[in-house]
């Protein structure tokens, strides 16, 4: 990698201690210098992980309060920060690049930027280059986001039960604020001449993102009726519900297609949809099968094909076969089959949704070795709250997990509260 910018070489290291990591490359370099310049790229390095008051970025920073506002309030109008407002009181957050600045920087139309540009950039960061793809989607078994079943394909004579966090629409209808702007994914194929026809204005945000969002301009408030209207349509045009990874505060939901979305590409790329599938898993009754092929073709992830079927006739001659290492579990393919031979089925073993985004963040570090770096952030012990927040989330986690975490913090104060625990 070559040489950069103190400024942008400090951020790309602060950018990849986070769990689902940002991984330091030219082409990282390049994307930064676009969205902001050196002196920024400096401060931000210096932010912690967690959200922090002006206050913190104060001394962080070593400027008064008031410059230290100018330049956050400034950050946050451009959607490289999300500002929160807490009980009277605002925090800022620096987001993770995916899901985050990244695809901020694309979810409305701006002159400031060149678009193109970036788009070029982040398709060969992303889609071309593995280990950022990986990264988010790969290592580890938890990943940032999880499909959404399709509720509709969901019969009623099979018993099966859907949890309410596994529903897009309550996630829509408890969302304290919902935000709809440009899809990241589809606006940066269309700027490589690579988009599809699904619809573009339809990238879902909720609770505080979508707050932060709304009030910078980069995604259009809008009440549940019409956000639950664009998630029907979302159903009709075949698109899948990838949503954040938590069971409470999910902060987005975006509707993906097969030829844009990076999440599905990674499925396809990488030939398996652990840990990103829903509880359900698609099933064929060969009986009544036509072999049609209209499942394969709607299937974002190319999980479905045909095959000869056993014993049949030469009139039907091919029957469909869903792989079930592919398979996401999302329902579209039981919506679109014409003869009602598909349908969904519960797992044999559940997928473990992380509880919040503070408990998803810790297993995710726990899982990437990069625990040390939320309890030390910025080399800087977290406050006794916070703290004892994340060693709360440890102590509730499987046998394993305990004792990778211990092993990574090499912690007396850990292994006696493990010990305790145990014991």
């Amino acid at each position: 990698m070559a040489h950069h910018a103190s400024g942008y070489q400090a951020f790309m290291t602060r950018l990849n201690r986070v769990p689902q990591g940002a991984p330091p490359s030219d082409l990282l370099f390049q994307i930064l210098s676009m969205l902001l310049n050196e002196k920024e790229a400096a401060l931000l390095a210096l932010l912690p992980i967690k959200p922090f008051t002006v206050e913190k970025a104060s001394k962080a920073w070593k400027l008064d309060p008031k410059s230290s506002q100018n330049i956050l309030d400034q950050l946050a109008d451009r959607a490289i920060l999300v500002d929160i407002e807490q009980n009277g009181e605002t925090l800022y957050c620096l987001p993770p690049p995916m899901a985050g600045f990244f695809e901020f920087s694309l979810m409305h139309l701006r002159n400031d930027i060149n678009q193109k540009v970036l788009s070029e950039l982040y398709y060969q960061y992303i889609n071309v280059e593995e280990d950022c793809i990986k990264a988010l989607f790969v290592d580890g078994e938890t990943s940032l986001g999880r499909v959404f079943v399709q509720e509709k394909a969901l019969p009623q004579n099979y018993g099966l039960h859907i949890l309410d966090y596994e529903r897009a629409s309550e996630v829509v209808r408890t969302a304290k604020g919902i935000g709809i702007s440009v899809c990241y994914c589809r606006h940066k194929m269309a700027h490589m001449d690579c988009a599809c026809d699904a619809p573009m204005d339809i990238c879902m945000t909720f609770n505080t993102t979508a707050q932060s969002l709304t009030r910078h301009g980069y995604a259009r408030s809008v009440s549940v009726s019409e956000c639950l209207e664009l998630l029907h349509s979302a159903y009709e045009n075949n698109l899948v519900q990838f949503g954040e990874n938590v069971r409470r505060g999910v902060n987005f939901i975006c509707n993906c297609c097969g030829c844009c979305c990076e999440a599905m590409l990674a499925v396809k790329r990488f030939g398996l949809a652990h840990p990103v599938h829903s509880n359900f898993i698609a099933r064929v009754n060969e009986n009544e099968c036509s072999g049609c092929s209209l499942c394969a073709s709607v299937c974002p992830v190319n999980a479905i094909g045909t095959e000869q079927s056993h014993g049949s006739s030469e009139a039907k001659s091919v029957t469909a076969r869903v792989d079930e290492r592919m398979c996401l579990g999302c329902g579209v393919c039981v919506r679109n089959c014409p003869t009602g031979s598909l349908h969904l089925e519960s797992r044999p073993e559940r997928v473990l949704t992380s509880l919040d985004t503070t408990h998803r963040t810790i297993v995710m570090a726990i899982e990437r070795g990069t625990l040390p770096d939320l309890i030390f952030d910025n080399q800087v012990l977290l406050s006794h709250r916070a703290l004892a927040a994340v060693l709360g989330v440890i102590l509730r986690l499987p046998p394993v997990k305990k004792a990778m975490a211990s092993r990574q913090l090499k912690s007396r104060y850990l292994e006696a509260l493990l010990n305790r625990v145990r014991h």
